[in-house]
This record gives structure tokens, sequence and C-alpha cells, in this order.
């Protein structure tokens, strides 16, 4: 017979226990227990966890010691991050999941039901109070783990629990697809910008370059992380191309090597790297992104990504009059539905043409201070 008790939480919300007990012979057989946010859901619960624990066999399945929604996402980041590194939204994205009460549940009490009272939580105020749009982030990142847990490692997951809950939260209005992003740097933005990088450089010149950095991926289009894994031996001098490897694809995470052209000016760029490091940006990513987002804190420029220099780069080619085909060839996207989410067009020419900031990037000095030392150690 199940029982249900509350519990007043530190954030002044209540808590429910549903808690199964099965006894035979005067011995407990079983034990189980959750926690909910509101009681009918706990009583919904001990009645559909009692009616399966009737069935043959499930009790001895029950008993089976299984995982938890945390130690799933934890040999998820372990073994995934063997082959590539995650993105760091991603990862972060999952831990953050597995400090909840969800990466308590234990695998096979994972449900839709469970999903969707996760999702709900979500959206109140005692599990952040963010958007539908986040929630749709958050099941999609721990939906990558679900779908590797029974057939890679054997534990006992639905493998409808999560798409039955989509469907339900699609219809509720509790998951949105983000807002496709049309921000563009302007170029009072990037003057104020590449003014504070310089200075940085000339404070700290072995610090990151990071006026190459930020012309090289407005003018060749390249993701931030694939920047930092160029290496010269990726260059194919002849075309004016670069092999970017594992680029970024929905249906293929790794092995995806595509060889890109590279606009003059990247290529002018790349060129006045040294090279004395096998990577010609030796720099670590994550580096990179706490610069960009350190300067715009510091210069009050609101809401602009790194990545939104992608965005400008290949508006830009567009603006140019490139065709779709030679577009793609920089940009490396393989249908005109990917291209055209990055495609905001302001006007028609090059806005770069006789940038003054471009001669100045270039000729820039670049000190590789200790990366040169690690590299020779």
């Amino acid at each position: 017979m199940g029982t249900i008790t509350s519990r007043r939480r530190k954030d002044g919300t209540t808590g429910y226990t549903a808690q199964i007990r099965i006894m035979r012979d005067g011995a407990k057989v079983y034990q189980e227990s959750q926690t909910f946010d509101r009681k009918q859901t706990a009583q919904a619960w001990i009645k559909r966890r009692e009616t399966e624990l009737s069935e043959p066999g499930a009790l001895e399945r029950a008993n089976r010691k299984g995982a938890t929604v945390k130690e799933m996402i934890d040999r998820y980041l372990d073994e995934y991050e063997r082959i590539r590194p995650l993105g760091k939204t991603k990862r972060a994205t999952l831990k953050a999941i597995g400090e909840t009460w969800l990466g308590e549940v234990l695998d096979q009490n994972i449900t839709s039901q469970i999903l969707v009272d996760y999702a709900r939580w979500r959206l109140e105020p005692a599990g952040g109070a963010i958007k539908p749009q986040t929630i749709n982030n958050d099941l999609s990142h721990l939906g990558s783990v679900l779908s590797v847990a029974k057939p890679a490692w054997g534990y006992e997951v639905d493998p409808h629990a999560m798409g039955d809950a989509r469907k339900v939260l699609r219809k509720l209005g509790m998951v949105a697809k983000s807002a496709e992003r049309d921000r563009r740097p302007t170029k009072v933005e990037l003057d104020r910008l590449l003014e504070y990088f310089f200075e940085m450089q000339q404070r700290r010149p072995s610090s990151i370059n990071m006026p190459k950095v930020l012309a090289f991926a407005l003018f060749s289009t390249r993701r931030q992380e694939e920047i930092t894994r160029i290496r010269w031996d990726d260059l194919d001098e002849r075309r004016q191309a670069v092999l970017v490897r594992d680029m970024k694809n929905p249906g293929q995470k790794v092995g995806n090597n595509v060889w890109c052209h590279l606009p003059d000016e990247a290529w002018a760029i790349l060129h006045s790297m040294p090279r004395s490091c096998p990577e010609i940006f030796p720099y670590n990513g994550d580096s990179i992104s706490t610069a960009w987002t350190r300067a715009c804190k510091f210069l009050g420029i609101e809401d602009l990504h790194f990545h939104d220099l992608r965005h400008d780069g290949i508006s830009r080619l567009f603006e140019m009059e490139w065709d779709i085909p030679r577009v793609a060839s920089v940009s490396g996207h393989r249908d005109w539905n990917s291209l055209r989410r990055y495609t905001h067009l302001q006007g028609r020419g090059d806005p770069y043409q006789g940038w003054l900031w471009l001669e100045k990037i270039i000729a820039a000095p670049v000190v590789l201070g200790a990366r040169e030392t690690a590299k020779a150690s």
C-alpha cells in the first residue's frame, strides 16, 4: 500500500513524497519512493506503480540495481568526450539537469509523466522560471543521453518516454523552438571591440590575439571551435581552402570533415599567423569565449554572441551577390534551408570594402609565448 507524506522545502514550496512498500511473510521485499510537486501527481504515480509491480516478474526487475539520470549523464559525458569534446552549452545543461531532482530518478522510473513534471517545474520559479525554448533545449540534450542508455549500456529506459513527453508539452505550449537570430555586429561595435582587444594586446602581448580571431571568424564564417582545430596541415594552398574537421552537423557529429574555401581576407589573416605550432590559432575555445564575453560586458555591448560573426560573414557574401553554391563552399552548408537561417541582408555590395581595420589586423605581430614552449617540450 502506498503512502504520501508532505514536506516544506527551503524555498517555501511543498514536496510530496510517495512511497510504496511491499511486504511478504512479514519481510519487506520492495520499497520505492518518489517526490513530486503536486499531491495528485504523487497519487497517480502510486496507482500506476502498484499496477506495474503486480505483473509477473515486475518485482525482480524493480529490485535490480539501476542507474540514476545523473549517473547516465556522467557516463555519457565521460564516454562521448573521449571521442570529441561536447559544446560547453550542452555539457553545462546536462550537468545542471543531473543536479536537479530529476537526476535522482532511476532509469526504470523515467516516464513521460516524470519528464512533463520536470518541464512544468522548470517553468515555475522554484525550477528557475525558464522559457519554453530553454525547456526544449534541456529535453533535446537529455534525449541524446536517453537514446543511447538502453542500446549502449543496457539501462531500463522506456524508448518512448521522451517522445511522448515532447508531444504533450508541444500541445500544452510548454516547449518551443528557439527564435532564429538576426543579430549582426555593427561597424561601431566592431570598432569598439577591436580598440579594446588591441589595447589588451599591448598590455599582454602573449594573450589570445583576439583581433585576428575576430576578423578570421567574420571573413571565413568559421565557428569558434572550428577555428581552434584548424592545423597548418589542413590547408590546400592551390585551392585556397581549409579542411574543417568534425564540422557541426545534426546527422553526423564526428568525422564530418569538409573542405571550405577561404575568401581572400580570411586567407591573408590566416597566413599572418606564425608557423610555430601545429594549430594555426593555438588557443582554447573556452578562453576565446571568455575574452569575448568580458569585452562585451565591459563595453556595454548587449546580446552580441561570437557566433554572430558567422551570421555577419555569410550575410556579407550574399550582399556581395555570391550565389548559393559559392556561399556554401565557404560556410560548409549542404542545403539552402540551413544556410537561410544565417542570411540577414542589410544592403548590397561588400560592407567591409576599404575597412581600415583589416590592414592593421593582418600586420599585427603575434606572440604565442608559452604555447611555443609547450610545442617544443
